[in-house]
């Protein structure tokens, strides 16, 4: 056995579109191939020994014990394994649940899926699971305890602390979409522009003054006090002299604490003689040079949490401490409180592990103890003078009862400090009475309040503190998301993107896009590449400045890592053809129709796909869709548009020349096909298809119909625009074009087009893509012998796993069968190969050159027209011009737009 991949799904993904958290594995089961469960002696009651919990597993069975029927049955190792990563993880205390495996067609390679909470400790368990497997198969001892321990010091390193996550899910809950950013707890909820972002409690509305003030203790005392809220005595010293000078005048008890302070550290309280405030100001001089002393006050400790200025909840802290059995000493006594499992190292859990340090000892010493004493049974032994729950403290929920004139209070002291989430440490008595009357004291004003002791007290009601922080992150009203469209299909997407956007950016939008070119904002590259996968996706979601988002969506990024986002408002499907086929286990048209599924599935409820009347498997899509669809079609009498039709929902269709909307019998004429630049007079059919997709996309976000025909006719194609898609350069005795056309149905969608455009003589210059199918490069020849007179073979830089002979002879092998008499020629490298054919073109031809890699087509002819130009003493631009498209075509004709269907 050996692992052959691994792979982390963070969204939406061919497995599961709300099971967004997988790992994928792709397994290789070598020679076990051959030996299920059933023929490995042994295996059934070492798995059941190994690992009893996994009797709550009902696999596909349905009932408990479930999966151990089909090992005891047989079943394979890769789909013991899934099992096993899924134990693992929820012995380690998480909820993971979902696993798949399921065969590639290849013998003895399995895709396995498994869900996971924190994605390190996903990875750790796939090799863990991974060695648990080959242990049980050879009969080996396994430390199973190990590496549970190992997935949860993992999961603590890296999984959001207990404030964060409790606002993340109940972000999650409202569908809030969230990303983290970086590997540090800094969380933005929303997209774009209606992003929002946090780290712990310390939010985008919490001002920096505000912070400052809490962070002084000394002022927020002085701040306090004006406004006659009560608080300690006392005052700052730098010295032992100062020290001693505040006590005099406050007397004993005091406290000590540093100016600076947080979490208790560096306090000491209730000091009765100069001893120990002496060895109290060492202590405190640890962690700041400036030191509070003020009178020490009795009661209880209480914490107050106001989120936007209204009081949310109110929490008694208890201090860390064991209770006495009269037989175990202290230290034993620590030791199995911090077995407890909600308590863990420093913010990871609900509680904090008891640790032992110089305020405990000086606790102890005060009790009359050590760490080897035994109290007695029922005895109470404190182990910090403070209460905080990041020293091992606990507390107890007292929402209901706190004193109204306490919530007044505790509002007040948020405003008069201005902090958004403001903590508020008392002491007193009870709160169940004004503190006022009970001699109680506000101690501290913290910013950045945990939330552990109101989320999980240790006794009490757990208060939902997050859903008041989301309150005032996104009041009613306020929008988390932006508008985002989806497109993705196999040809057309990057055309279907670029005038989507430029729609959008017509009505006003800041538009974040990405294509196979790039990542724009506006009409600014802001990364240059492929950028059709979830982290540039991502990466506009993220962008502060982005108002509406369009996303080509390519195969690649789904297999790999899921959608960047949830739900989308509109999904775009162009068509579904045969590409890639025979890689990442899609070798069907109905694989690839599944990963490109995964978009329009991802629609939200009361959102609209919008996909292609004439595609078979659009129409297949569609059965399974949760929510509104539209169609598009070159036609008006497709089978699917007339019933559309006749249900009375929207699709979109050229009709007598027209791109037309038609809602029932409503029908709203947009604009003439040959006045859309990008048809080309309505001569590229497949360019009229991507116009029809982005209108009806443009229509249903609200966009109204003169605005989209004013932008399908301001859209100009041109290498500016549209690059690789249909460019002309216009060189003075012939034309070159050049287009991104790099499968069979994109061949086909040239070759149509190419009836329409006269040339004394075609010639082509074509590549063949090494990780294609050899039938599909052979049709891909086929098909050029049909457009072209004379066929320039060149190379890819990367020929993916083929010879360059190897290509050539199947490409070969296509222009033979086609038994077509054209001349041919073999130029591997891509810049000879376009220089070859400028040279021997004469007057009236036509070079079409067919490259993925078109930028750098583009380059040689721009040089090439520079030298031509020079030579001549031309003055005619360098940019390409559109094709076959009078320049009176390009001027904004006055809207044929009746007014926008109800």
């Amino acid at each position: 056995m050996k692992i052959l991949k691994r792979q982390v799904l963070r969204g939406p993904n061919i497995w599961s579109n709300y099971r967004k958290k997988l790992i994928q594995v792709r397994l290789d089961l070598e020679e076990m191939e051959d030996f299920p469960t059933d023929k490995i002696p042994g295996f059934a009651e070492r798995i059941k020994s190994l690992l009893p919990g996994m009797i709550e597993h009902e696999c596909s069975e349905g009932v408990r014990g479930g999966f151990f029927t089909r090992v005891e049955r047989g079943t394979w190792l890769g789909h013991v394994m899934e099992h096993i990563a899924l134990e693992i993880q929820a012995m380690a205390g998480f909820k993971t649940g979902y696993g798949r495996t399921r065969g590639t067609g290849e013998r003895g390679i399995y895709n396995m899926v498994f869900a996971y909470e924190v994605e390190e400790a996903g990875l750790y368990a796939v090799d863990a699971s991974f060695a648990i497997v080959q242990a049980l198969v050879h009969g080996e001892d396994y430390d199973v305890a190990h590496d549970v321990d190992e997935i949860r010091k993992i999961a603590q390193r890296h999984e959001l602390g207990p404030s964060t996550k409790s606002i993340v899910d109940e972000a999650e809950r409202r569908g809030i979409p969230w990303f983290r950013v970086g590997s540090n707890s800094l969380i933005q909820l929303g997209q774009g522009k209606n992003q929002v972002q946090f780290q712990a409690t310390v939010t985008a509305k919490t001002g920096l003054r505000a912070a400052n003030i809490a962070s002084n203790k000394d002022y927020t005392k002085k701040l306090l006090a004006d406004a006659k809220i009560p608080v300690p005595k006392g005052s700052i010293c730098k010295s032992i002299e100062g020290l001693y000078e505040i006590i005099d005048e406050i007397g004993y008890p005091v406290v000590v604490k540093p100016l600076d302070g947080n979490q208790g550290k560096g306090a000491t309280i209730n000091i009765t003689t100069p001893d120990a405030a002496a060895a109290a100001f060492e202590f405190a001089k640890k962690y700041g040079d400036h030191i509070i002393v003020e009178k020490y006050i009795s009661g209880f400790d209480f914490r107050i949490l106001v989120v936007d200025n209204k009081f949310v909840a109110a929490s008694k802290r208890i201090p860390a401490h064991v209770t006495g059995d009269g037989i175990k000493s202290i230290d034993q006594l620590i030791e199995i409180v911090n077995q407890d499992p909600r308590r863990g190292d420093g913010h990871a859990n609900v509680l904090t592990k008891i640790i032992i340090d110089r305020d405990s000892e000086i606790m102890m010493e005060k009790q009359g103890y050590d760490l080897s004493s035994v109290p007695k049974s029922g005895e109470i032994v404190y182990l910090k003078s403070t209460s905080n729950l990041s020293t091992g403290g606990t507390a107890i929920d007292v929402t209901d009862e706190v004193h109204p004139e306490n919530i007044f209070m505790a509002e007040r002291i948020a405003a008069i400090v201005g902090l958004d989430i403001c903590g508020i440490d008392l002491m007193a008595f009870d709160l169940t009475t004004p503190i006022k009357d009970n001699d109680g004291a506000v101690i501290e004003v913290n910013a950045a309040p945990g939330l552990r002791m109101h989320l999980s007290p240790s006794e009490g009601k757990p208060r939902n503190v997050a859903s008041a922080i989301l309150d005032m992150l996104y009041p009613p009203g306020k929008p988390s998301r932006i508008p985002l469209v989806a497109i993705t299909g196999t040809n057309g997407k990057t055309t279907t993107s670029r005038l989507m956007s430029h729609m959008a950016k017509q009505r006003g939008f800041r538009v974040g896009y990405t294509t196979t070119d790039g990542i724009y904002i506006d009409d600014f590259q802001i990364e240059k590449g492929d950028t059709t996968g979830p982290v540039s996706a991502q990466f506009v979601l993220r962008d502060p400045s982005v108002e509406f988002a369009v996303l080509e969506t390519a195969r690649g990024g789904i297999l790999r890592a899921g959608l960047a986002f949830s739900e989308c408002d509109i999904a775009i499907v162009t068509n579904i053809k045969g590409d890639h086929l025979g890689l990442n286990d899609i070798n069907t048209i109905e694989d690839l129709a599944n990963v490109k599924a995964v978009v329009p599935r991802s629609v939200k409820k009361d959102g609209w796909a919008i996909l292609n009347a004439e595609d078979e498997h659009c129409v297949k899509i569609s059965k399974e869709l949760d929510c509104n669809i539209a169609w598009f079609s070159l036609s008006r009498y497709n089978e699917v548009i007339t019933k559309q039709i006749a249900e009375s929902k929207p699709v979109m269709v050229v009709d007598e020349g027209w791109i037309t909307l038609i809602i029932g019998n409503q029908e709203f004429r947009i604009e003439k096909v040959t006045k859309v630049p990008i048809s080309f007079q309505g001569t590229a059919n497949f360019m009229v298809a991507n116009a029809m997709a982005a209108s009806l996309a443009g229509y249903l976000s609200g966009f109204g119909l003169d605005e989209i025909a004013d932008s399908l006719r301001s859209f100009i194609p041109g290498y500016e625009q549209t690059p690789g898609r249909l460019n002309l350069f216009q060189f003075k005795k012939f034309k070159v074009i050049v287009d991104y056309a790099h499968n069979v149905h994109g061949y086909a969608a040239i070759e149509d087009y190419l009836k329409n455009v006269p040339a004394k003589r075609k010639i082509g210059i074509i590549s063949g893509i090494g990780d294609r199918r050899e039938e599909d490069l052979r049709e891909c020849a086929a098909i050029a012998c049909k457009m072209f007179d004379h066929v320039i073979i060149r190379q890819d830089h990367s020929l993916r796993g083929r010879t360059e002979e190897e290509i050539n002879s199947i490409l070969l092998d296509g222009i033979f069968a086609s038994k077509k008499c054209i001349s041919h020629e073999i130029i591997a490298d891509e810049a000879k190969a376009i220089k070859h054919a400028l040279e021997i073109a004469q007057e009236g031809d036509l070079i079409v050159a067919l490259s993925d890699l078109y930028q750098s087509v583009v380059d040689v002819i721009k040089s090439e027209m520079e030298k031509e130009q020079l030579a001549t003493g031309s003055s005619s631009p360098l940019s390409d011009t559109p094709l076959l498209v009078p320049p009176h075509s390009l001027i904004h004709p006055n809207t044929n737009y009746y007014g926008r269907p109800a």
